[in-house]
């Protein structure tokens, strides 16, 4: 078998094999098959796409490329949630103890943050001792204990995805709907979860930018789940504006322990509420989303989600009073308000502008290499819709230095004040399940 013929094959528009996609993969990962070749044949799939089977089969293939996780040990059907990222997405922590809450195994991997999107293991390290350095064994034990932990991502997982993902980023492959799907999903199945829900943002804050775009992803991610046997789904929301009110990390803790405890933003909840309800129906724990509906919301009236949230975050060495005492989370020097210039009604916040206007105070990275200030970062008083008053504060900003002006004038360039009231976007723009 030869390369060349690989890449002709697709460049012409036809099908690959199996065995063509496996060849492909075991010679890029063990660097028998050079970069020009890779990126000739990620070119070729940019403009010719993938087939059902070719993007299943490449997904795999990247799985058995690496260490696969053995969660077989964990009892009952472990549901995972992935988030194709944005601004204030503060979802994981909610969701974690809040699924868990109900019996379900909520066995999570995750990242950490870069750029204008912020990264679920960051925010826990907000907590004071919390780690994620858990053996498989310890992993598996914790779910099957409190029936929630959150590990950071393997050395080993997926190596050929690490190297194709570096590939796409300077060959101007990045935006191909069957590699960006093969990646994320490779991803998953190789942490080993049953099931997986995923939360495909759109908008100005997401990857995708277009709901056409996303939408497209969610049905290619969902059907390689299903096809290569994980029950998968996939909700597309929005991210045209921020999620909840708080950007940052320990303001985004903050604003979890706030919302298990019912008193969370109006769209942070709902989405927690709708992608939970997934979570519990494809465990197995409910019939209806109604019912699995009705389930957290009285895990969250009871108080035994935030129960579970005080466990996880003991359980992984972080001190469980913060649930009762958001002080003890780190705290910014300095507050700064950013007082609206006119009366009227906020019209747009540009998602990733604002997400970019918190990673200048510390709150994200610019690079792999950038140290995060846990403390930092934006509150937003107002989100679009919503009524303002000439000084009337839009944006509280939380720094550890007193020259903010730069993040000020960002924050002025994208939010709009609009004389009349705006639509406010659909949170939930649809719920794909084939």
């Amino acid at each position: 078998m030869r390369m060349v013929d690989i890449i002709e094959k697709k460049r012409d528009g036809l099908e690959l094999t199996t065995e063509e996609i496996r060849f492909f993969i075991e010679g890029y990962t063990n660097g028998t098959i050079p970069d020009y070749q890779a990126s000739s044949l990620a070119m070729a799939i940019y403009f010719q796409d993938m087939s059902d089977r070719e993007r299943a089969d490449l997904t795999m293939a990247m799985v058995e490329s690496g260490d696969q996780i053995d969660l077989s040990s964990i009892e009952g059907i472990k549901v995972d949630k992935h988030s194709t990222g944005g601004v204030g997405d503060t979802t994981t922590l909610v969701l974690g103890p809040l699924v868990a809450a109900t019996g379900v195994p909520v066995a999570k991997m995750s990242g950490r943050g870069l750029g204008h999107t912020g990264g679920t293991i960051d925010k826990l390290e907000a907590i004071e001792g919390f780690h994620v350095e858990l053996s498989t064994e310890q992993f598996a034990k914790q779910v099957n204990d409190i029936k929630v932990a959150v590990i950071g991502q393997s050395g080993n997982l997926t190596p050929a995805d690490k190297k194709l993902y570096a590939l796409r980023d300077v060959t101007g492959t990045v935006s191909s709907i069957p590699l960006i799907a093969s990646s994320i999903m490779s991803k998953k199945i190789a942490a080993g979860s049953d099931a997986i829900v995923l939360d495909v943002k759109t908008g100005d804050g997401a990857f995708m930018k277009t709901k056409e775009d996303s939408i497209k992803l969610a049905k290619a991610m969902v059907k390689i789940g299903n096809a290569v046997g994980r029950k998968t789904m996939a909700i597309i929301s929005d991210m045209d504006q921020p999620l909840g009110f708080a950007i940052g990390n320990a303001l985004e803790v903050k604003e979890a322990i706030e919302t298990l405890q019912g008193n969370g933003p109006e769209d942070l909840t709902e989405l927690c509420l709708t992608l939970g309800s997934q979570m519990v129906v494809v465990a197995g724990h409910a019939e209806t989303l109604e019912d699995a509906r009705a389930q957290l919301q009285e895990v969250i009236a009871n108080g035994k989600a935030l129960e579970v949230f005080k466990k996880f975050v003991a359980a992984q060495g972080g001190n469980p009073a913060v649930a009762d005492d958001t002080s003890l989370l780190p705290q910014a020097k300095y507050t700064f308000e950013v007082p609206a210039k006119q009366a009227g009604f906020v019209g747009h916040i540009v998602a990733d502008a604002i997400g970019t206007a918190a990673m200048l105070l510390g709150a994200g990275r610019a690079t792999k290499e950038s140290e995060i200030d846990l403390a930092v970062g934006l509150m937003l008083n107002k989100k679009v819709g919503d009524a303002v008053a000439e000084g009337e504060s839009l944006v509280t900003i939380y720094a550890n230095r007193e020259d903010v002006q730069e993040v000020i004038e960002k924050i002025y360039a994208n939010i709009s004040i609009v004389a009349e009231q705006p639509e406010v976007p659909a949170l939930i723009e649809e719920i794909i399940t084939e």
